[in-house]
């Protein structure tokens, strides 16, 4: 569970999130059900005008984009000065309009604004919901009716969906919704998505099994032609000290070509057998005022993370590097979350990697524990995790122990 904000001073929060997606994916839908959700629980709940449909129907330009922004901000700034808790729902955003041009006008494009991917993807939007189009997966249901704009058979269909889902790999909040389930049940996982994000807990009204699942990589890793499309990103964690044993506080520091995005998170403990994580934008600012809290009895921890989409799964594979503990040498994760069965999982994951096994919920595994200055195993904290996740693993009910520290 995520609860993110973007005022550390102010009791309400205001939270921007994207629907992205290709034709007939359940974007309209989604948008009423959302808005109706949360102003039941009374949020205020804004729909930004479907801009980004301009972009793409016009090709793209340049001014548009500018215009989406603008827009964008307007009620951006209405979330920030409302006196409730604000959702923002944008249809598409900023990144939607990369996927209808080529590389080199983009770029062109964010060179003349002084603009950069950083900043329009990761630091733009809290959460980027990808609807994937029934021309993948429930054909039967892909229809042009009922919607004048739409003239996309279904070829076209599965390219614009994968256009629109390649635009916004990387972002670090980012949720394929496929069509694995009925319709019905596509917008509750929606829904569900969002309320685990900003920390609600819908009781049994949207139960979902979508869990963290962690696997060990062997190396050397494939050259990189081997993958999918994919974005890298530097990444540095720094643990902070917590005047509470058991609630714990980082720092996040994640960027590209020197533009980088600056996270606080507390976690704190298991509500309903979920982790419970505050996450906070920063400035630079305050990112470097936070560091002087850095907990010394922490390394802090260097890695390369590589995102990319394969077969609607969204992977997240962490390669380790110096100066890390000397334990993280060559260590690499691949992470995912996933409502799949084990061995429908097992069937959707990259061939090209060489996997060990699957260490979710283990321990040895964790960040935390990962950069633990001091032997780790003997900690009581660990020991008695280790107990669980064992048990666990005895008992047939591993993942009611589970407590993946990242």
């Amino acid at each position: 569970m995520i609860i993110s904000g973007m005022d550390q001073l102010r009791d309400t929060r205001t939270y921007r999130l994207v629907l992205t997606g290709g034709p007939c994916g359940g974007k309209t839908t989604s948008q009423a059900r959302l808005s109706t959700f949360f102003e039941n629980l009374g949020w205020k709940v804004y729909r930004v005008p479907e801009t980004a449909t301009v972009l793409i129907s016009c090709k793209f330009q340049e001014n548009l984009l500018k215009t989406m922004l603008q827009i964008e901000n307007t009620f951006f700034e209405l979330g920030r000065t409302s006196r409730r808790n604000t959702l923002i729902i944008c249809d598409r955003g900023a990144m939607d309009a990369s996927a209808f041009i080529t590389r080199e006008q983009w770029e062109s494009i964010m060179a003349a604004n002084g603009w950069n991917n950083v900043e329009l993807r990761d630091n733009r939007y809290d959460h980027i919901i990808h609807l994937v189009s029934a021309a993948k997966g429930a054909e039967d249901f892909y229809t042009l009716e009922d919607h004048a704009c739409r003239s996309e058979n279904i070829e076209l269909a599965r390219e614009l969906d994968d256009k629109a889902a390649s635009a916004w790999i990387g972002h670090p909040y980012f949720d394929v919704i496929d069509n694995s389930t009925p319709f019905e049940e596509k917008i509750r996982r929606v829904i569900a998505s969002v309320c685990h994000k900003v920390g609600i807990d819908p009781g049994d009204r949207l139960v979902t099994n979508s869990k963290k699942r962690k696997f060990l990589i062997k190396g050397p890793l494939p050259p990189d032609s081997a993958f999918p499309p994919f974005e890298d990103f530097d990444v540095v964690h720094h643990y902070l000290t917590s005047a509470t044993p058991e609630v714990e506080a980082r720092l996040r520091k994640r960027g590209q070509n020197g533009h980088w995005s600056y996270t606080h998170t507390i976690r704190k403990p298991r509500i309903h057998d979920q982790a419970v994580e505050v996450k906070t934008q920063l400035t630079h600012r305050d990112y470097v005022n936070f560091l002087s809290q850095s907990d010394y009895l922490h390394f802090p921890i260097y890695k390369t993370r590589r995102c990319f989409l394969l077969q609607n799964q969204y992977f997240q594979l962490d390669m380790y590097r110096k100066p890390s503990h000397p334990r993280c040498d060559s260590l690499i994760l691949l992470e995912t979350y996933s409502a799949l069965n084990d061995d429908q999982l097992q069937a959707s994951l990259p061939e090209f990697l060489e996997i060990e096994r699957e260490v979710t919920g283990d321990p040895a595994f964790s960040m935390y524990n990962l950069s633990l200055l001091a032997d780790w195993h003997n900690t009581p904290r660990v020991l008695n995790a280790l107990k669980e996740f064992h048990n666990g693993h005895t008992n047939g009910v591993a993942e009611k122990n589970k407590r993946n520290i990242e």
